[in-house]
């Protein structure tokens, strides 16, 4: 059983913040790596529009691919593991950049298998913190985790620009390389032992309908998915372009991207601290309402960035979305981890994240294309107001016509049995 401190102490509680530790690295290095792996295709390897936003695509590619029979397989094996061997292979795979010196298709199969070693570890992430704290005690954890990781974020984001400009484009992959290690570290002083799944004769094939029923099925989670899906859409679209937009057509330079980047991130930390409060006020189904969609309205200030005084008008619009993203996660985690059996979690997030981040490939895709075809200007005004958009999901959800998310954990049955799923529940 794993321990039950205090809420107000579950720093103290040794495990997780083992495991709290090396989230906050990996997020560092990885934060380093998305401001910095742009800026070297641009500078260096002087990659068009068009490549940039094939960086995105790739790392999020996987989680189209091979989403579905992770998130099953996640479910028959312990979870540490799985994250330790995803984090080995992430560390490797950034190392050799910079001793291999490939071009930029060497760093599109090095982006597309990051994505890839992401997708092991971060469905196993999902299911594993249940097993690591106790359950009054996840929300908390959920918030720690998600506050940490957007703080870790706005460091790294504001170094990456900084970093590429000292170290050079492939070196600063080095950066993000010996984050890895002490994410490995942390997971292997772990000692809560992780029960092992029990044996049973399985079809992959079947457990990835039931995941997916699951999540076709539920009102809830369908609704959340759903909007998940259409929300990571226009974020990707217009974060894949953002580099060039900011750097080609504002005029900034590395330095400056990295700072407002890191600016901006800053919402993601007032986010995690805003969720669980705001929600213990209104609820959590009008929080979730008012973080997704009342904080998504100011994206439309990013179009409007220009040099002077105009360059706020990017971190004050991503400082809004980032944190109405960050909380609304914290709010959905939570919700989710309580909700459905655990074992079923790792099926449900391979699942929701085969929709949600499924979407995320085509955004860049979609970014891409449009600032190909139409230009840069008019590709981040058409995608900008597609996040604000995206909560049309939600209005039309049964999350409009109630205070809080569901609060009574779905069945332990089979998810294939009918009344798991009741009609217009």
């Amino acid at each position: 059983m794993p321990e039950n401190p205090s809420r107000s102490l579950l720093l103290r509680h040794r495990d997780f913040r083992l495991f709290y530790v090396g989230d906050v690295a990996d997020q560092f290095g990885t934060s380093v790596t998305s401001v910095g792996v742009p800026l070297l295709a641009i500078s260096t390897l002087h990659a068009g529009t068009f490549a940039v936003s094939l960086l995105s695509m790739f790392a999020w590619l996987p989680w189209l691919l091979i989403a579905l029979p992770v998130g099953v397989w996640v479910d028959r094996t312990r979870h540490r593991p799985v994250m330790l061997a995803s984090a080995l292979a992430s560390l490797t795979l950034l190392a050799s950049v910079p001793l291999v010196g490939g071009g930029i298709g060497y760093l599109l199969a090095v982006t597309l298998l990051l994505g890839a070693a992401s997708v092991f570890y971060q469905t196993a992430y999902r299911a594993y913190l249940p097993s690591l704290v106790a359950p009054e005690d996840l929300a908390e954890g959920n918030a720690k985790l998600h506050g940490s990781a957007s703080a870790a974020q706005i460091v790294g984001a504001g170094g990456g620009g900084l970093l590429t400009q000292v170290l050079g484009g492939l070196h600063v992959l080095f950066v993000n390389a010996s984050t890895f290690v002490v994410s490995v570290l942390c997971l292997v002083s772990i000692r809560t032992k992780e029960a092992r799944p029990e044996p049973a004769e399985r079809v992959m094939r079947r457990e990835i309908a039931e995941g997916l029923r699951l999540v076709g099925r539920d009102p809830w989670i369908r609704s959340l998915t759903l909007f998940g899906a259409a929300s990571n859409l226009a974020l990707m679209a217009y974060q894949s372009i953002l580099p060039v937009f900011l750097i080609r057509h504002v005029g900034l330079g590395k330095g400056a991207v990295g700072l407002l980047v890191a600016a901006a991130g800053t919402g993601g930390v007032l986010g995690a601290f805003l969720a669980r409060r705001v929600a213990a006020r209104i609820g959590t189904a009008r929080a979730t309402l008012l973080f997704e969609i009342g904080f998504a309205l100011p994206a439309l200030f990013i179009p409007l960035t220009t040099l002077g005084v105009g360059v706020l008008c990017y971190p004050v619009g991503a400082f809004c979305v980032g944190a109405g993203v960050v909380a609304g996660n914290v709010l959905k985690s939570g919700f989710l981890q309580g909700y459905c059996p655990p074992r079923l979690l790792g099926r449900l997030s391979a699942s929701a994240s085969f929709v949600n981040y499924g979407t995320l490939p085509l955004g860049a895709l979609l970014g891409g294309t449009l600032g190909t075809l139409l230009g840069i200007p008019a590709a981040i005004w058409i995608t900008t107001a597609g996040v604000p958009l995206a909560g049309v999901v939600l209005l039309l959800s049964p999350l409009r016509r109630v205070r809080d998310l569901p609060d009574t954990p779905l069945s332990a049955e089979t998810p294939t049995e009918p009344h798991l799923f009741p009609a217009g529940a």
